[in-house]
């Protein structure tokens, strides 16, 4: 049992890691379009374009994480040989 409780603290630490530095990046990419935008409100058409596609961008990969994080914890394809070596 000690292979599932290590998927659990991998995926755990892999969204957490995941979440930090999503959130750091979306946090820096607000912040600089908001800077932008003080600097040229003409540009902030296209500033704000470009933000919202980085943003996409950014939430991507948050979200592949948490699929690679359910992939851990639920289709661990090591699961039936873990199983069978802690059998014997």
């Amino acid at each position: 049992m000690e292979f599932f409780a290590w998927c659990v603290i991998a995926a755990g630490f892999g969204m957490a890691i995941g979440s930090f530095g999503t959130g750091l990046g979306q946090g820096l990419a607000i912040k600089c379009a908001v800077e932008g935008v003080a600097r040229n409100p003409g540009a902030s058409g296209k500033i704000m374009t470009t933000m919202m596609i980085g943003l996409a961008m950014i939430e991507s990969l948050a979200i592949y994480v948490l699929v690679i994080a359910m992939i851990i914890l639920f289709a661990n394809p090591f699961t039936e040989k873990v199983v069978e070596l802690l059998a014997k």
